[in-house]
């Protein structure tokens, strides 16, 4: 079984799942290994409707996480990972932030917030079109992915479509050709590979995140660095969908998965 490397644990602001359940629940599956990644994003805005704030305690974090990885290091071999919530106002600041910690095998980079809007929420579509919401969104990756470089996939490329009034109905790839083309050109060269991210298929869409076109397009530029996650809060979705997902994978075109160890990309056959 491919490791799950997009996982929350009870350290995730929106989360109380127990690590240890979910090592159990991924060794059922088959799954040797796996990646946490809890949710740390710094001045995330509070929402009225929400008390989450996404911060984490992280050295608390990293402590608990190596004391779990030496418990069960014999039979199952937990890697260390923060999906890091990124936005344009936040980037200079969190730039270094591996090197700080260094016990991290993996980061991700996810764009949670836009202009101090998180497009989980309707009102980040209110008062314009969803395709200038969408825009704005990819728009602010491309600014991110400019200015801030300490990470080793980005994830959940087009979150956005998930929540969308109408999802991806009215997703077309060419609207937006231009960012992602800018998008790649960044990360590609500068060594960084995108997530594969089967949460999208138990809320509500038909695909993986990203978009088969941007896959596509992704593979088409010379990308090939890419991680499988399920972005799952509680056991039941761990692994979700990986068997097809890596089928769909290999017919776009790609031959390799990765798993990391201290942020570097090891290579596996799909």
């Amino acid at each position: 079984m491919i490791p799950d490397y997009h996982l929350h644990s009870s350290f995730s602001d929106d989360c109380d799942t127990d690590i240890y359940d979910m090592i159990r629940k991924a060794a059922s599956l088959g799954m040797s290994s796996f990646c946490i990644t809890d949710h740390y994003d710094k001045d995330y805005p509070v929402h009225p409707e929400d008390s989450c704030t996404f911060d984490l305690d992280i050295p608390r974090y990293l402590s608990e996480m190596q004391q779990v990885k030496h418990t069960v290091s014999n039979d199952f071999d937990l890697k260390i990972g923060i999906e890091l919530g990124v936005m344009p106002e936040t980037a200079d600041t969190l730039a270094g932030f591996g090197k700080k910690y260094p016990e991290l095998d993996f980061i991700i980079a996810s764009s949670h917030i836009v202009c101090m809007e998180d497009p989980y929420y309707p009102s980040f579509y209110e008062g314009r079109t969803e395709k200038e919401a969408y825009r704005s969104y990819f728009e602010a990756i491309l600014e991110n992915v400019s200015n801030f470089h300490d990470f080793d996939v980005y994830g959940h490329l087009d979150y956005c479509l998930r929540y969308g009034p109408n999802k991806a109905k009215c997703f077309n790839i060419n609207d937006y050709l231009d960012i992602f083309e800018a998008v790649f050109q960044k990360i590609i060269p500068d060594g960084k590979g995108i997530e594969v991210n089967t949460g999208s298929l138990y809320r509500g869409l038909d695909f993986p995140h990203p978009h088969r076109k941007i896959l596509e397009l992704y593979k088409e530029m010379g990308g090939e660095i890419l991680t499988l996650g399920s972005d799952s809060h509680d056991i039941n979705h761990i692994g979700y969908a990986f068997p097809e997902t890596a089928e769909r994978l290999k017919e776009t075109g790609f031959r390799f998965y990765c798993t990391y160890e201290k942020r570097k990309p090891l290579f596996h056959t799909l």
